[in-house]
């Protein structure tokens, strides 16, 4: 390319935007973020965007703006999900024979070196971009050996207020409030969460707790939950979508968080993020990079991983002694410090 330097823009971001479609979307909101501060900091001239939405049918609109990104721009963000990176990685990669520009792959949850299991023609293609980063420790070391040396890591993060430690709020009796706050689908582990609440529940002839599930319902799971739904005790309830910079207003009066996800490779889930930035532990099941996001009786109790006894039996052990819960608090508020746009963005290299 002899384009001169000055004549480039300093960021180009292909990533899954799907308009201003209401969300609760990782990914999503994760794009949204990740451009809406570059803007912030950079001027809205020096960023270009490609929407990944659509699909297959999306792929040659896609190819013709992406090489418009290298073409005008110095730095190439790029955000896909699965399919995305098995098309577009040796894409750019290709593409940038020709431009010469710095790649920067955000990876969007925990799932990569899995995945490269099996496509590992993708260490190649990764092994030539600028900058791979990955949301966890775990998840660097993993990738460091096979051989990568160009892991940066950069941890999710959001947008949000932080709660000041004199809105927390306490309860120590019942009924306990919980919450998901995710994707509704079976592999968030929205049917242990409900499952095990009404086993608390049923075992003590009493609500101990309540359930509030937050969240866009799954397409594939849409009348799977509708018959969930039609029998949900009156301690069970489906609240609908909350925006994400509304989601510590909604959080804050929470006792805590449940998160029984069936998801191993997680990476850092947006929820946990919204929960510390309300004040709110997390109860969770230990996924693999669990100890890179909760410290166990601190912001948080984990259990074993998909093992729904032991989250029946970490509730009970909670409604027994709710201090150990409610003395996790403020903790979780200087926790969420650790998960700003501010600290997440600066990892970027762009000189």
């Amino acid at each position: 390319m002899s384009e001169r330097k000055e004549h480039l823009k300093k960021v180009g971001i292909c990533g899954h935007f799907d308009g201003n479609k209401p969300t609760s979307s990782g990914q999503i909101i994760k794009t949204r973020i990740v451009t809406e501060e570059l803007i912030r900091q950079l001027g809205k001239d020096q960023v270009m965007t490609v929407d990944s939405s659509g699909g297959v049918k999306a792929v040659p609109r896609m190819l013709k703006e992406s090489w418009n990104l290298f073409k005008n721009c110095e730095n190439v963000i790029f955000l896909p999900a699965y399919k995305g990176l098995r098309v577009f990685a040796p894409v750019y990669t290709f593409y940038n024979h020709f431009c010469h520009r710095k790649i920067h792959y955000v990876v969007i949850g925990g799932w990569l070196n899995r995945f490269i299991d099996k496509h590992d023609w993708l260490v190649d293609e990764l092994r030539r971009f600028t900058g791979v980063y990955v949301e966890t420790d775990t998840m660097k070391k993993a990738l460091e050996k096979r051989g990568f040396n160009n892991i940066i890591i950069m941890p999710n993060f959001k947008n949000l207020e932080i709660l000041n430690p004199e809105e927390l709020t306490y309860t120590d009796k019942p009924p306990y409030k919980l919450c998901t706050f995710s994707r509704v689908m079976k592999e968030k582990g929205i049917e242990d969460a409900i499952g095990a609440v009404k086993t608390v529940n049923e075992k003590a002839g009493n609500t101990i707790y309540t359930l509030d599930i937050y969240g866009q319902i799954d397409n594939d799971y849409k009348n799977e939950f509708e018959a969930l739904e039609n029998d949900f005790p009156n301690y069970v309830k489906y609240k609908g979508l909350v925006q994400y910079e509304k989601s510590v207003d909604v959080l804050k009066n929470y006792f805590a968080l449940l998160f029984p996800t069936q998801f191993y490779t997680e990476g850092i889930p947006g929820t946990i993020i919204d929960a510390y930035a309300a004040g709110i532990p997390v109860i969770s099941s230990e996924w693999e990079s669990f100890t890179d996001v909760i410290d166990n009786n601190v912001t948080g109790i984990g259990y074993e991983f998909a093992n729904n006894q032991e989250l029946i039996k970490t509730l009970e052990n909670i409604a027994i002694d709710p201090i150990q819960i409610l003395s996790m608090k403020k903790n979780c508020l200087i926790k969420a410090q650790n998960f700003t746009v501010e600290h997440a963005i600066k990892n970027f290299s762009f000189d």
